[in-house]
């Protein structure tokens, strides 16, 4: 599976999620590396499958909302729920499954964690300790999706130049952009402040 259908995929069924205002979190990460930086909170009672194959999204969705995080290869594959990571450092005001999230992107710098918070019904990604972006359980025009799609998997920066934030900013910025997608708008926050737009201006954007 390409890394772009794997994001798109997970980001799905976490709006799901938090439709039912309930919480999870999904690790995407290099199976290799998943291996080294957890330990089973259940029985693994299932075979490795691809996160694409029909039927696989209730699954999943419902594995999700048990304790523990979900952990899914860069490729594709369901590799384990109910996982306990190793890694965690504290977020300000937030409990344990952030301190994970944050924790574990810090340590294996080329991952993602993905977490529905129970806490507010946002799904809010992590990158290198950081969250990134953050996002509501409404959908998305599918121009919008994709740039939130892109900005995520491969670091497209297309979705903050949409919404006016500079290269200068982009490259200068102590604190990284972090975007904020609601259910009419974009919000980009820098250092320097809050750069805000309705993303029906967004979508008329060529790609």
């Amino acid at each position: 599976m390409k890394k772009h259908d794997v994001y798109e995929i997970i980001i799905a069924i976490s709006k799901e999620i938090a439709r039912k205002r309930e919480g999870a979190l999904f690790l995407i990460a290099d199976s290799e590396k998943i291996k080294k930086i957890y330990k089973p909170l259940f029985p693994q009672i299932h075979r490795q499958f691809k996160i694409n194959e029909q039927g696989s999204g209730k699954v999943i969705e419902k594995l999700a909302t048990l304790d523990g995080a979900v952990l899914i290869s860069d490729k594709g594959i369901f590799m384990a729920y109910g996982a306990k990571l190793s890694k965690s450092q504290p977020v300000h005001g937030h409990g344990t499954k952030h301190a994970a999230a944050s924790g574990t992107t810090s340590y294996l710098k080329d991952s993602t964690a993905i977490l529905v918070s129970e806490e507010d019904n946002f799904i809010k990604v992590f990158q290198r300790g950081k969250i990134i972006l953050e996002m509501d359980s409404y959908e998305n025009p599918k121009a919008l999706e994709d740039k939130i799609i892109s900005f995520i998997s491969e670091g497209d920066t297309a979705l903050l130049t949409a919404a006016g934030v500079s290269a200068a900013i982009l490259g200068s910025a102590i604190i990284g952009p972090l975007a904020v997608v609601g259910g009419t708008y974009l919000a980009i926050k820098t250092a320097g402040g809050v750069i805000k737009k309705n993303w029906n201006a967004l979508v008329n954007k060529k790609h």
